[in-house]
């Protein structure tokens, strides 16, 4: 039903607080088809009828309007432009602050910042200054109540005179020839380049995976509407912005705007300032606030340039490491990554729309180019320096030959006094002279103590630079690194050089707050062989109640044939799509998991989530009653919550293998009466899995007591975790497993050492996939297993002492100064063996609260 001034007018009167007011009245005119605006009374559209008034402000609802020629705009995406159906476009235009003619609000009022409540689209820089954004219809209302008290605050001293919902597009224009060649959309400033001819507009992404041209018939809002269609409800998710020629459309914004015409603006009181009751506030009432990162968004976009000088193919490979560092460390979320080539570096307008300069170039840089980036900084510009050539303000850059390529040894000063000390890969060169040092320095753990990470501020506006001569953007894996020894301890510092370069990324003004946790995802119930499929169901059915529904004490399993977005997914309450046909996952190939699991029993049924927040409690409700021959495996890609031994969490990037497999094991059996040996016989399984594959079995995995898997004797690469049940005859175990497979950072992964074996070796080992490892690892942990409950430990331990770490290993007994023991081997129940001083093979366990479990090892009381 079309709202009408009568019925805004009871609402004002009933004394609604502005907020909901405000809300409700945009939810209601966007679902007519009308524009509507907030500004100043003395910039009402004409023809425009008000709505809502408070002093010299006015809401008013008038005919539909268009953007102008989107030619003249700057695109502040590159990605297709999408509006979500709860989500609307619209623009603001500002005006510069004039002296004091800005006031702020008082303190006892909530200041609402433009750029917390939407996402950016493009601008025109002018007078006044326009922005297209997009915004979910409450953040809408949001910034229009904070419009109309005076509360909206936009930034670099901007202030707000007019926002516009735009339900129009340009009308389509001929193409006039123009070529449909795609380009490269450019660093977006926000002014246009003086080079820009009119006819080479905005580039947008058609959606068929090329780019066209704004003048082509296409426009940056339109979704596409045919001719003849009927407008959606609104919230329908097929809302679409409908084009200038949809006469369904053009008929209801007329009869709208007739509607309101036989009310009375007069008539509308004014609404009463209201700060006790704050926009957020009015807002939640009707809908759940859906909280958004945002960027550093304003006038000025949030981009990263990274200049690394020519367009050789070494220096696109350059590049490329650049982004992939940058992208570990900053929100790509809130900030767009570009590469700013020589020829745009000079020819456009750059510095207006760049928060930050990354030069990464040994090139020597062109007088003409360093002149822009000393204006730059000038004007308060932010630059990293990566072992880069760049340097002003009295520094110099002597070259070290023999530092060139090698590892070394650094101290690095963080803005709080701490200091962070590392391995490092070195350019070759030091800085020399220059001002004193700033928040931020570095230099080498060497007598003459070289300079290689140096602050400068500049300038009266705010502008600095932190420039490195140490190789920050690079991974240990990189191409100079010369040695393996280099590699090794390079991969160690590898998380400190992560925390290093976010240090100085804080500190030149961004942020890299982890991210958010990523929102939890259905199982999906997959069957590794066709034969189960039947008996499986038929068990399912005889144990779920009437909703479908398993419960535990732990968690409830929901088990459906398909899922929508409507089925909410929390820690303790997750469906099951029971659907094979619904699952698809570019993590996760089932074909690849099938073709390399060849055990009888483990691993048979599958429980697979994209997100869950762990793996060891979603067998919980269903172990102690499946049969035995239907193997229960849990898989994630991600795990929100993940566990370690104890108290220790256990990080889940995707890379990560991640998997609980349910094992049951008789207590009258070997294994069975030496349960601590399971954990042994999983890490196990993972370097078998690896090291049995031919060509790869000199890729140096190997197993550290108990429970770990490490790169040679240097860095955990994935542990185990193991937890049982003793129900009658039976030990039921949930065995945790996550071993890295292709995420490098922060630490090191099992393709880091293939990569490293192929560049040492001059091999070409292919990299592996989790899906294909987690197959394997479970096909030899049953085959270990078997023998062990066959031949007991004899069985399996020359193969575990071939690849663990721990041969001849010397360790020291309760603490740091207890007495020294060298490591012999396990006994027969899975507990070190050690060579005591007196001669003397004795046993001895951990002490059940260290980190790491050989730093305190204890002798058992005797009896």
């Amino acid at each position: 039903m079309l709202i009408t001034l009568c019925y805004l007018y009871l609402w004002a009167r009933w004394g609604r607080r502005p907020a909901a007011l405000v809300l409700s009245t945009v939810r209601r005119l966007r679902a007519s088809r009308c524009s509507f605006t907030f500004c100043r009374a003395a910039a009402q559209p004409g023809g425009a009828r008000v709505c809502l008034s408070r002093g010299g402000r006015v809401f008013c609802v008038g005919e539909s309007q268009s953007i102008e020629d989107l030619n003249k705009w700057a695109l502040f995406i590159v990605s297709p432009f999408i509006l979500e159906a709860e989500h609307i476009a619209f623009v603001t235009e500002s005006i510069w602050a004039q002296g004091d003619s800005f006031q702020k609000p008082s303190s006892s009022e909530t200041v609402v910042r433009w750029s917390d409540c939407c996402l950016p689209v493009a601008c025109r820089p002018g007078d006044p200054y326009q922005l297209i954004a997009r915004a979910s219809v409450d953040d809408f209302s949001k910034l229009g109540a904070a419009f109309m008290e005076e509360r909206l605050q936009m930034d670099n001293g901007l202030v707000a005179q007019k926002i516009v919902f735009h339900l129009k597009d340009p009308a389509p224009k001929e193409a006039n020839g123009a070529s449909t060649k795609q380009v490269q959309a450019p660093p977006l400033s926000p002014e246009p380049s003086p080079e820009t001819e009119p006819g080479q507009g905005v580039m947008e992404h058609s959606g068929q995976g090329d780019w066209k041209r704004a003048d082509e018939g296409s426009s940056l809002l339109r979704r596409g509407c045919a001719s003849g269609s009927v407008p959606a409800a609104d919230g329908d998710p097929g809302h679409q912005l409908h084009l200038s020629s949809c006469h369904e459309c053009l008929e209801l914004e007329n009869s709208t705007i007739e509607s309101v015409r036989f009310a009375s603006a007069e008539n509308i009181p004014d609404i009463p300032c209201d700060h006790s009751s704050p926009v957020d506030g009015a807002a939640e009432e009707l809908h759940p606030k859906q909280e958004q990162r945002r960027g550093n968004i304003s006038g000025k976009a949030p981009n990263i340039l990274l200049y690394v000088g020519s367009s050789s193919e070494e220096a696109m490979g350059r590049l490329q490491q650049v982004l992939s560092v940058l992208t570990d460390c900053v929100d790509t979320d809130s900030y767009a990554l570009y590469h700013l080539p020589e020829d745009s570096a000079l020819r456009d307008p750059w510095p207006d729309n760049c928060l930050l300069l990354v030069i990464a170039t040994r090139e020597p840089i062109p007088k003409d180019i360093h002149q822009k980036f000393m204006a730059y900084l000038s004007q308060g510009g932010k630059v990293l320096g990566l072992s880069s050539s760049f340097t002003f303000g009295g520094f110099q850059v002597t070259s070290r030959d023999m530092l060139r390529n090698t590892a070394q040894n650094l101290v690095f000063s963080k803005a709080d006094g701490s200091e962070v000390r590392l391995n490092v890969l070195s350019s070759g060169c030091v800085y020399e002279e220059g001002p004193g040092p700033g928040k931020l320095q570095g230099h080498l753990e060497n007598p003459d103590k070289d300079k290689m990470i140096v602050h400068a501020p500049f300038g009266s506006r705010g502008g600095e630079a932190v420039l490195c001569q140490v190789h920050l953007e690079l991974p240990p894996s990189a191409s100079v690194v010369q040695t393996q020894e280099d590699f090794n301890v390079l991969k160690s510092s590898n998380l400190r050089r992560h925390e290093v370069l976010k240090e100085i990324l804080m500190t030149l003004g961004l942020s890299c707050d982890v991210r958010q946790v990523p929102a939890l995802t259905p199982l999906y119930l997959l069957l590794a062989t066709e034969e189960i499929q039947d008996p499986f169901m038929q068990w399912l059915g005889r144990h779920v109640d009437p909703e479908g529904v398993i419960k535990s004490s732990k968690l409830t399993l929901k088990f459906i044939s398909s899922y929508t977005s409507e089925v909410e997914v929390t820690p303790s309450f997750i469906p099951v799509v029971t659907d094979p046909d619904a699952f698809s996952s570019e993590h996760f190939n089932l074909e690849t998991y099938r073709r390399n699991l060849q055990t009888s029993r483990l691993g048979k049924v599958i429980l697979f989530a994209e997100v869950t927040p762990t793996t060891m409690s979603l067998l919980d409700g269903l172990m102690f009653e499946m049969p035995q021959e239907m193997g229960l495996i849990a898989i994630a890609v991600r795990q929100t919550q993940g566990k370690g031994r104890g108290p220790n969490a256990w990080l889940s990037p995707v890379g990560c293998a991640l998997f609980t497999l349910l094992v049951c094991i008789p207590l009258r059996s070997q294994l069975g009466q030496r349960i601590p040996f399971v954990q042994h016989l999983m890490s196990l399984a993972v370097v078998e899995a690896v090291r049995s594959i031919p060509e790869y079995e000199e890729i140096n995995l190997r197993v550290k007591w108990p429970n770990d898997i490490y790169y040679g004797d240097l860095m955990k690469i994935g542990g185990v975790l193991v937890n049982s049940t003793l129900m009658g005859e039976t030990f039921y175990i949930l065995i945790g497993c996550g071993f890295n497979v292709t995420n490098s950072n922060p630490t090191i992964c099992i393709n880091d050492l293939i990569a490293e074996h192929n560049k040492q070796h001059k091999a070409g080992l292919k990299p592996l996939r989790a899906d294909y490892l987690i197959a394997r690892a479970v096909t030899v942990l049953e085959k270990l297993i078997g023998t062990f409950q066959d031949r007991g430990p004899n069985g399996v331990l020359p193969l575990y002492y071939k690849y663990w770490v721990h041969s001849g290993q010397q360790v020291r007994l309760g603490s740091p100064e207890g007495p020294q023991v060298s490591i012999v081997g396990l006994d027969d129940a899975g507990f070190l063996q050690v060579h005591h001083m007196g001669g003397e093979v004795v046993t001895v366990h951990p002490d059940g609260n260290s980190f790491d479990m050989l730093r305190n090892l204890i002798l058992p009381k005797r009896q």
